[in-house]
């Protein structure tokens, strides 16, 4: 009697429990993929660190053997670190050390309020990154506005760059022919469009995820209109920039890519001296991170030239 009492208990708590996570999944469903995002992280070998760069506090993941050569990935406007975890296995397996730093204002970094997020700042940001782990030269790579601040960071310290990767990159001195205010939507319709502009076939967003979505980007969004407000000065462009690189650079570009087109990668190309370009159908602008299976032995053939 006493152990069916005790076992009546234990699953009464246990179901309480269980609704309790339901309704906490319901309410926060963001914060449920985060955690799940870090408990693969774990799981399979990432490590999360943080570093003081001019005095604020940068999160990054670092993935691969300790004393390998160092590739630097810088993810894009809105991202994080962690937009990185399916192309930095492929790196890691080859031997290389793969660092993904969280721009200020991203992920697990500060965010502070008196940054200008400005490309520009954020290449120094990227710079101090480097030089508070002591890496003097790495292979580097960025995507969409990443891709813009490793283009600053490689021509005005191409000492400290081997090899240039840009996934999907900005930089060039074009105006955008789509609704830039799309990147910190307010309603389901509009994340929705924005889901459509990044990827090609999105899957639908549960209502109640998308609710959750919104409200991340009312807590966060100021940094991303910040960023967005000074691309838009076109004062960072790096149209006259491209001809000065002289390592290898690697281009590469979703055949769908709506938001940067496939011809300002070809445009890319033609300006960059020792670059090679490689496009992937059925891919959008989030190549590298929805195509990384594609892309991946590409980046590795690459970084072993």
């Amino acid at each position: 009697m006493m152990w069916s009492k005790k076992l009546k208990w234990l699953a009464a708590v246990l179901a309480a429990l269980a609704l309790a996570a339901a309704i906490g999944f319901f309410i926060r469903p963001v914060s449920y993929f985060d955690e799940y995002t870090y408990v693969r992280e774990a799981l399979s070998g990432v490590q999360n660190r943080t570093v003081q760069v001019e005095g604020f506090r940068l999160h990054y993941l670092a993935e691969g053997p300790a004393n390998g050569p160092a590739v630097v990935l810088v993810h894009g406007l809105g991202g994080r670190a962690e937009d990185w975890l399916d192309l930095a296995p492929y790196l890691a397996k080859a031997g290389y050390r793969v660092y993904m730093p969280d721009l200020l204002g991203y992920g697990r970094s500060a965010m502070p309020a008196s940054f200008s997020y400005s490309v520009r700042d954020e290449a120094g940001i990227v710079l101090g990154f480097l030089d508070a782990l002591g890496l003097r030269q790495v292979d580097l790579g960025g995507i969409s506005m990443g891709g813009w601040i490793v283009q600053l960071v490689a021509a005005e310290h191409p000492e400290r760059v081997n090899r240039l990767m840009l996934f999907d990159a900005g930089g060039l001195d074009i105006k955008p022919d789509w609704n830039t205010a799309l990147f910190t939507p307010a309603t389901p319709d509009q994340l929705d469009q924005l889901q459509t502009l990044l990827t090609p076939n999105p899957r639908p967003i549960p209502g109640f995820v998308s609710c959750d979505i919104l409200r991340t980007v009312r807590e966060r969004g100021w940094v991303v209109r910040r960023a967005t407000a000074a691309m838009l000065t076109g004062q960072d462009v790096t149209d006259s920039v491209l001809p000065k690189l002289q390592m290898p650079v690697l281009i590469v570009w979703g055949a769908q890519d709506r938001v940067f087109r496939l011809g300002q990668a070809v445009t890319m190309h033609r300006l960059v001296p020792r670059s090679e370009l490689d496009v992937f159908k059925g891919c959008g602008h989030l190549a590298a991170i929805q195509c990384a299976r594609q892309i991946g032995p590409k980046v590795v053939g690459f970084v072993r030239q």
